[in-house]
């Protein structure tokens, strides 16, 4: 068993609430989270990263170390991170103070990739994050979300409140469990090429 997998599984264990998945995201998932960034994204937010699945991903798409920081709460995780991918950017810290800080001093970020699990989340703490991470992206930019529910993990009423709408982009049904990603963007904001 790789260091990987075993970091997530004492997460798991230890905090199954925080983690809110039975085993870290595979690769069809993180290709499909990140089909639509490229190196021309700019600068890139993580957001619960975990074990680095999805981090490999955007790398293979292009984007430089350097335009990445990687936000994770889990002490035991950002370890792991910083082991993996060293010289990069990883702040241990709740994504829902996002808000407080400005990640990229010389343009905001064009994407967000998420691995928060939401759907474990009250309402007020999505709005949070949600609030926070757009208050870091550019107007065109995006977030992108996975779920294992049936919709959108952002209520409702917190896109409303936002001023935001979601698109789910696909499943990954070679997932496990499966799951589908949604890009969640400004209200009329036209969607990204993919490249």
């Amino acid at each position: 068993m790789t260091g990987s997998v075993l970091t997530f599984l004492r997460a798991l264990l230890s905090d199954p609430f925080r983690v809110s998945a039975i085993a870290p995201s595979g690769a069809a998932l993180a290709r499909l989270i990140t089909s639509e960034i490229s190196s021309t994204s700019g600068p890139v937010l993580e957001l619960g990263p975990g074990t680095g699945v999805f981090t490999d991903a955007l790398l293979a798409r292009g984007v430089r170390p350097k335009d990445l920081t990687l936000i994770e709460y889990g002490a035991e995780f950002a370890r792991l991170l910083q082991s993996r991918f060293p010289g990069m950017r990883i702040l241990q810290m709740d994504a829902a103070q996002l808000d407080l800080h400005e990640f990229f001093d010389m343009q905001p970020a064009g994407a967000v990739v998420s691995g928060l699990p939401l759907l474990s989340m009250t309402s007020d703490k999505v709005a949070a994050i949600l609030g926070g991470a757009f208050s870091n992206l550019r107007p065109d930019g995006a977030y992108y979300q996975f779920t294992y529910g049936f919709r959108c993990p952002v209520p409702k009423a917190v896109l409303e409140q936002l001023d935001l709408e979601s698109v789910c982009i696909g499943r990954a049904f070679r997932n496990l469990p499966p799951a589908a990603v949604y890009r969640i963007s400004r209200r009329g904001v036209t969607a990204p090429v993919s490249i």
